[in-house]
């Protein structure tokens, strides 16, 4: 018999692949709570379960990624390979396959983290100074006749601005500010032409509005200059600034902020089509009330004749009658009146709204469009002109300096056998050979000994 081994080996623990994935996946998600990283985006796939897959790399590594419907269903921007993106996510272990993963929570573009905490820093910093306050808040003219619009000229919002002003309202007078919307050069130039229209005192109205983007493209409108200009302008300043979703500083320093610029060109005027209806709806009921005020007066007027007639004073009755007689054509005359100039007021309110329709302006334009065109030709026509007297000018002062001329007032230029010009008598043989060129062609001559 064998004694016992005191140093015998404990048992063994073995362990399946899946225990052993298990194991690890729960070491990793204690160890590493949610945590934030930033990285290119690359394989990003996402099939018809809704679920987002990716793979999250940098220059020396990369991780495999997971974002679970419920969650991709918030995302404001659709993944693509090469995207710079900023993940809250979970680390863990996909068991099936033992793959270290992330588990995303959220995802942003990189840099727009940094973008919104600027924004709600300065959102907060210009609420404590008062900016916001709905008290400052001006109302907005009921009939602008000038409004100012601060924005790109060739954008979009512009276009619809226009569309909507000049089928709503053509009676208003509206000036494009032109400034850029976007990069570095736009928030001073917003700056300036805000102060520049408000101190002129031209405009019943601003307008500073531009289209849609990303936070980067809308963040001029987030600038602190841009906010304080508008808080000092002395007129009111209406913000409208991407869309609907968006919101900017801007829009909380304006005296009132619309969710687009359509929107905005809605709220600036009242809709011409709905006054001459309530304008109509006004003239039938001035008639109407004249109708009836006549028909009470007859009533009235029959009822007192018939008290008179009761009464039998013929004197005072036939005075009275005449009296009523030419009181009543006074009142009907007046009436008549009234109603003359309210039609005829109406009538020169509706010419108004038809002589501003874009239609009526064409000819105008189309007019202003030939006389300019005239004057750029008769410009260019004088600008050929001026040049081609100075070609004449500069050639004359090169012919005169030229040998050509000099030959013209009788001088001659000699060249020798080889066909060099001759510049001095030394070194010429008696005999020899040359040419002499004169202005109107060259002559041999031949040297003699004298």
């Amino acid at each position: 018999m064998h004694a016992p081994d005191d140093h015998a080996a404990p048992p063994r623990r073995i362990l399946t692949p899946s225990t052993l994935n298990r194991l690890v996946r729960g070491l990793l998600e204690d160890a590493l709570p949610l945590v934030w990283i930033e990285g290119e985006l690359s394989n990003v796939a996402r099939p018809a379960s809704g679920h987002l897959y990716f793979t999250l790399k940098d220059s020396g590594a990369q991780v495999r990624c997971a974002m679970f419907r419920p969650k991709t269903t918030a995302l404001r921007f659709k993944p693509a390979d090469g995207m710079q993106v900023l993940l809250r996510a979970r680390v863990g272990l996909y068991e099936p396959r033992g793959e270290f993963q992330l588990v995303a929570e959220h995802m942003e573009p990189a840099g727009e983290g940094a973008l919104q905490r600027a924004f709600e820093q300065l959102k907060a910093k210009l609420d404590a100074e008062g900016l916001f306050d709905p008290a400052r808040k001006r109302p907005l003219p009921r009939y602008a006749r000038r409004i100012g619009v601060i924005t790109s000229a060739t954008g979009a919002a512009i276009r619809d601005v226009l569309s909507v002003l000049s089928r709503r309202w053509p009676l208003a007078d509206v000036e494009v500010l032109p400034v850029p919307v976007q990069g570095r050069e736009a928030p001073p130039a917003i700056v300036a032409m805000l102060r520049k229209a408000s101190a002129s005192a031209r405009y019943d109205v601003l307008l500073v509005t531009r289209g849609g983007g990303s936070l980067e493209d809308l963040w001029a409108f987030n600038d602190e200059a841009v906010a304080r200009a508008i808080h000092a302008s002395a007129v009111p300043v209406v913000s409208a600034v991407g869309h609907e979703v968006d919101f900017s500083i801007a829009d909380f320093v304006a005296d009132l902020r619309a969710p687009t610029p359509s929107a905005a060109a809605e709220l600036l005027v009242p809709d011409g089509q709905t006054m001459l209806r309530h304008l109509h709806q006004l003239q039938q009921r001035l008639a109407t009330l004249q109708q009836r005020r006549l028909q009470a007066l007859d009533q009235r007027a029959d009822h007192l004749f018939a008290r008179l007639q009761a009464q039998r004073p013929q004197a005072r009755l036939a005075r009275d009658r005449e009296r009523l007689a030419h009181l009543r054509h006074r009142l009907l005359t007046v009436l008549r009146e009234r109603q003359q100039h309210e039609r005829a007021k109406l009538d020169r309110l509706h010419a108004r709204l038809q002589a501003r329709h874009p239609q009526q302006r064409l000819p105008l334009l189309q007019r202003r469009l030939a006389e300019q065109s005239q004057r750029l030709r008769q410009a260019i026509a004088r600008q050929l002109e001026r040049e081609r007297y100075a070609l004449q000018q500069a050639a004359r002062t090169l012919h005169a300096v030229s040998p050509l001329a000099t030959l013209e007032r009788g001088y001659a230029i000699l060249f020798d056998a080889d066909g060099k010009v001759l510049r001095s008598a030394q070194g010429v043989e008696p005999g020899a050979a040359l040419r002499a060129r004169l202005a109107d062609g060259e002559l041999p001559l031949r040297v003699r000994e004298d």
